[in-house]
């Protein structure tokens, strides 16, 4: 058999050896039933452990920290138990090339184990998995900002497993079950109906992909006679979101510029956003000036001007005249008042993202009885025909009745939002 036999790097040419590149950005799926609770904590517990994957076998992170940052109430432990226990039994395959053109595969539980004690959760993945999770070549790491963002496990899952494919724009064809297993739904006699698929699936989360995150995707089908049989994505960034890509940061926080710019005083997301914005170099060569200028009052806001200001400053020129200077600082705390303006929007759309999740939560402990009562209950307080159908469609991740989803569920579960109110 062929694929038993070594076959030397050097060997492989042309589109052999650029498959096993395009193959190797996507090569790993994850099961795609989880909630969409679990799929914001894998990534936050992955983005914890990263920098360590392969050097050290276990990981911590604080479990209120971690509770915070996917949504829900810090104090709900039988949550947070559930989400960890839907991780270890979820499987993550692979089937890839490797780097001398053998073909791998491979299974593994998500986690390999977790424990909580003491306010702190320990985790661990199983040595495969985690050689394979630290490649960037074979896992792209999901940026916690746009999973934030993400109110549907339908949307989010799609979007994962799209943007592992972003550099080479499309997914290639997936058949039908395939698709249907990374959304969750395979095993759904519902879903085995394309129009039904299409209609619950497909269409939402590829709405919500394109609205909410940093690539733009566009399905394509192919059909066996009638019927559909295989899907793919046409993918492409997102231009008017591409600032989400700084707001990981990793690597520029490991600039020794960003360790100046600290020093200076200047926070971390505008330390962030003008490395990103003017690179490191300019950044540099501006603080060395200001650095040298006598009776400085504010080095930021100096900084601030000669690098918003759009002053090319080297080293040896002299500084601008206090009324060109007095100028660019009133264009920077203009665009400063701008900028907390988005803050504050994104403190809202998170916040709202939070609430959404923890509702999910509240309602994925509930048995199928009461939540079918809960949607009846909620249909009744429902006076206008397009919210009912928007609720009917949407369930409580509907966005347009997002205040009333709230509400009703602040008056059933007293509380539920305490913890992500600030």
């Amino acid at each position: 058999m062929q694929a038993s036999n070594d076959i030397p790097k050097e060997r492989l040419t042309g589109a052999l050896r650029r498959g096993s590149v395009k193959k190797n950005v996507a090569a790993i799926h994850v099961s795609g039933k989880l909630t969409l609770l679990q799929r914001k904590l894998s990534n936050v517990l992955l983005l914890n452990a990263y920098d360590t994957l392969i050097s050290q076998p276990k990981h911590q992170i604080d479990a209120r920290t971690l509770c915070l940052m996917i949504g829900y109430n810090s104090n709900d432990v039988n949550t947070l138990r559930d989400a960890l226990r839907g991780l270890a039994e979820t499987v993550a395959e692979w089937d890839m090339l490797d780097d001398r053109g053998r073909q791998e595969w491979g299974v593994s539980s998500l986690l390999s184990y977790a424990k909580l004690r003491g306010g702190i959760c320990e985790y661990a993945y199983s040595p495969a998995l985690a050689e394979k999770l630290h490649d960037p070549k074979v896992f792209a790491l999901i940026n916690l900002n746009i999973q934030r963002r993400f109110s549907s496990g339908h949307g989010l899952a799609l979007y994962e497993n799209c943007y592992r494919f972003v550099r080479t724009g499309s997914t290639g064809w997936w058949p039908l079950e395939t698709f249907r297993r990374l959304m969750g739904v395979d095993g759904s006699a519902y879903y085995e109906t394309f129009k039904h698929l299409n209609a619950k699936v497909i269409k939402p989360a590829v709405d919500e992909v394109n609205r909410t995150s940093n690539i733009e995707i566009t399905p394509e089908f192919a059909k066996k006679g009638r019927n559909v049989t295989e899907i793919r994505f046409r993918i492409r960034e997102n231009r008017q979101l591409a600032m989400f890509d700084i707001d990981d940061g990793e690597a520029l926080r490991a600039s020794p510029v960003y360790a100046r710019l600290q020093e200076l005083g200047v926070s971390d997301r505008l330390a962030r956003q003008w490395m990103a914005e003017h690179g490191d170099a300019a950044v540099a060569a501006k603080l060395d000036y200001v650095r040298g200028q006598p009776g400085v009052k504010s080095p930021v806001g100096y900084l601030r001007a000669a690098l918003e200001g759009g002053y090319d400053l080297p080293a040896a020129a002299p500084p601008p005249s206090p009324e060109a200077l007095a100028a660019a600082s009133a264009r920077a705390e203009a665009q400063a008042r701008a900028a907390a303006e988005e803050a504050r929007r994104e403190a809202e759309r998170r916040l709202r993202g939070a609430r959404f999740a923890a509702v999910e939560a509240v309602v994925s402990r509930r048995n199928p009885t009461q939540r079918d009562a809960d949607r009846r209950l909620f249909l009744s307080r429902l006076a206008d025909e397009v919210d009912r159908e928007e609720f009917r469609r949407h369930g409580w991740a509907s966005a347009l009745n997002a205040r009333a989803i709230f509400a009703f569920w602040e008056e059933r579960e007293p509380g539920i939002f305490d913890m992500l109110d600030p």
